[in-house]
């Protein structure tokens, strides 16, 4: 049987992983939360390293506050380039496969087609920098690993996009939302499940990957989606708005391009309204 290690496993990536575990019976997970397995605490991980010869690393320990990340650089660097290098050693010194995820942020949205993984990165903010950096890291220490870059993630845990406006919807509240930036909604369940079937198949077709869901969005359309799926959209007043102020910037067009991920698994990725609206009614 084999030996996953999820780090970061109270976050939302890391609550989908738990959610789906129970659906491979051939695999033994063992969750740890950052607290309990802080990535930037080489030390420590060397300890759970040494208790259990892990096969596998899923790592969804990350900084994520693409605001606050701005003012905390040196934190979100940290945890996104450092720890991600003491990962991939440990994974290196004992024979275990990373995967790791990044994000569409490593681009500056500058382009009007969706991004491959060969194109030209240039983050404009700090969390896509520190993600970056992180990528660069497990390359050059781990010549076998998984990358997948993903975007706009959501689900039905934690926080997320998704649960702010179901929370909205529920206080009777109008949506200002922008139009401005164009991406694709990810559930993270999908990503978690695609994951898990690599790992269950064994499949070693190692590199960098973008995984989102198909097609593309903005916000005011992911919030939209929302609102008709939960049937909401005559009760709940939305606005277009170019408005939105933020610490960060933001990409304008950050869509991936999904060729590469399609043509050497053969998975199906579903189209982000169809998964969205499958969460929504379940």
């Amino acid at each position: 049987m084999k030996n996953i290690l999820v780090t970061g496993a109270n976050g939302q990536l890391g609550a989908c992983f738990k959610k789906i575990s129970g659906n491979y019976s051939e695999l033994n997970f063992h969750f740890k939360s950052s607290s309990e397995a802080d990535i930037t605490d080489k030390y420590k991980l060397e300890k759970l390293f040494s208790e259990v010869n892990f096969d596998w690393v899923i790592n969804c320990a990350a900084y994520t506050n693409v605001e606050k990340a701005e003012s905390e650089d040196e934190n979100s660097f940290k945890i996104n380039a450092e720890g991600a290098k003491n990962i991939a050693e440990l994974c290196a010194e004992n024979q275990a496969i990373l995967i790791h995820f990044s994000t569409d942020y490593v681009f500056d949205g500058k382009a009007g087609t969706p991004y491959q993984e060969t194109d030209k990165t240039n983050p404009i903010n700090v969390y896509g920098a520190s993600k970056l950096k992180g990528e660069q890291l497990i390359a050059e220490v781990l010549k076998e690993h998984f990358i997948f870059r993903t975007s706009w993630l959501y689900s039905e845990f934690r926080h997320n996009f998704y649960k702010t406006i179901l929370r909205k919807i529920e206080e009777k509240a109008e949506l200002n939302i922008t139009t401005s930036q164009t991406g694709t909604p990810t559930n993270a369940n999908d990503l978690a499940e695609f994951v898990l079937e690599i790992i269950a198949s064994e499949d070693k077709n190692f590199g960098l990957y973008h995984f989102s869901n198909l097609g593309e969005a903005t916000w005011y359309s992911f919030a939209n989606a929302i609102l008709e799926f939960t049937g909401n959209s005559e009760e709940i007043r939305l606005n277009e708005s170019n408005d939105f102020k933020t610490i960060a910037a933001r990409p304008e067009y950050s869509v991936l391009d999904k060729t590469k991920i399609q043509q050497k698994f053969q998975k199906k990725i579903p189209e982000w309204k169809m998964s969205l609206k499958t969460l929504i009614l379940s």
